[in-house]
């Protein structure tokens, strides 16, 4: 029985804290990782949330700095204007939120974009 307890106590040093809550108490159940604290299951190999990808709407990762076009006519709230198709912006920046694309828009100055209204320019 105390080899038992030991083998367990070692096993639970060895696993990751859980990226969602930072729990200590996660434990392996086949491939995943779980939490029981908050529910949350995770990939051991996984990146992190922090980590976190921007796709454009062709599924190419986005980076920072990046020039990417518009792909469909965008309406700006509050406003008569619109964004045609193929504005071509540059050095994007990359934020967490709804509008995860930070840039400068000539013609419009600073705005918020999604990425699924935007593909990737290679240059």
């Amino acid at each position: 029985m105390q080899t038992l307890g030991y083998t367990l106590k070692n096993m639970t040093e060895s696993l990751p804290p859980c990226p969602a809550c930072s729990s200590t108490y996660a434990y392996q159940v086949d491939a995943l990782l779980n939490c029981p604290e908050c529910g949350h299951e995770w990939s051991p190999g996984a990146p992190a949330d922090d980590a976190r990808e921007f796709r454009d709407s062709v599924g190419n990762i986005l980076l920072d700095g990046d020039t990417v076009t518009v792909i469909k006519d965008l309406k700006l709230k509050g406003s008569s204007s619109v964004i045609k198709v193929g504005t071509k912006v540059r050095g994007i920046r990359l934020v967490d939120g709804d509008h995860d694309i930070d840039c400068k828009v000539p013609g419009f100055g600073q705005i918020g974009l999604k990425s699924q209204f935007v593909k990737k320019v290679s240059e």
